[in-house]
């Protein structure tokens, strides 16, 4: 019997995987929706809400995608010859390979597809992946290493809180896909651009009472937002994302001001300011 707040995890082996783009979508203004295909999908794990994978991008001068060289016991890793240009994403979805089959009694028919992977990418700035995903197109190369772990949902979490930046909204969609329909979601959102708030379809918007909060109106809304909430039920899971040290005020709060132990707080640094 799992311990209260369990996250039973699964381990992968590594992998790194040479994808090419099948499709870019604009899902809102603010960010693009890349599906990508090919044969190293065969078998990805992405079964967890927040998994998250490492996509590695070329470089903007010469196109070329420089990975890590994959550690062999006893040998010397060598150094690579250019610059790893990489960021973390939570996988918005994944789509195994259909194999074609004919309508039975049972079954409706299905046609041949690829596997395919779907990964959101904020389009902001002038960052290497906002540039590279504005121009991608189908064909493009990229590489994409991991997942490397899985973690399930929370064993008797009653109520669940999710809250970050934009970085998170891709694992907190995941998050109300897969959390059960009688679990109470509360989420709250702090964003630049307002345009972010259509970022979740309708059937998920229904799914949790979520607060959207501009950054425009002034710094620390997130903190004062938590702490508007008060104490939070004996059965409540907390899971956050988004810039690391902004996370640091909301974790001292939930950890020390609360009194959450650390089974029942979650929360990751997905990028950090001064990288």
């Amino acid at each position: 019997m799992p311990a209260p707040f369990d996250r039973p995890t699964t381990h992968h082996l590594p992998a790194l995987r040479h994808l090419t783009v099948a499709g870019v979508a604009r899902i809102t203004p603010v960010f693009a929706r890349v599906t990508l295909t090919g044969d190293d999908l065969d078998g990805f794990p992405a079964t967890g809400p927040d998994d998250h994978v490492k996509v590695f991008f070329p470089d903007p001068a010469t196109g070329e995608i420089t990975v890590p060289s994959p550690h062999v016991p006893g040998a010397d890793l060598e150094t690579p010859r250019a610059e790893v240009l990489a960021r973390d994403y939570t996988p918005r979805a994944f789509r195994p390979a259909t194999r074609t089959r004919p309508a039975t009694f049972d079954h409706p028919a299905t046609e041949a597809r690829s596997a395919e992977l779907d990964v959101d990418i904020l389009l902001h700035g002038a960052g290497v992946a906002s540039t590279w995903a504005a121009t991608a197109r189908p064909g493009d190369p990229l590489v994409v290493g991991g997942p490397r772990v899985s973690k399930a949902l929370p064993a008797d979490a009653t109520t669940v809180l999710l809250l970050g930046d934009e970085s998170a909204l891709p694992a907190i969609a995941r998050w109300l896909e897969q959390l059960p329909a009688k679990t109470p979601i509360s989420v709250l959102l702090e964003v630049t651009d307002a345009r972010a708030r259509s970022y979740f379809p309708d059937e998920l918007r229904m799914r949790a009472d979520i607060l959207w909060l501009l950054r425009e109106h002034g710094d620390g809304q997130l903190l004062a937002a938590l702490r508007g909430l008060g104490p939070l039920d004996e059965g409540a899971f907390v899971f956050g994302a988004g810039e690391a040290a902004a996370l640091v005020p909301l974790r001292q709060h939930l950890r020390k001001d609360l009194g959450l132990p650390a089974t029942r707080v979650a929360l990751n640094g997905y990028w950090k300011a001064t990288a």
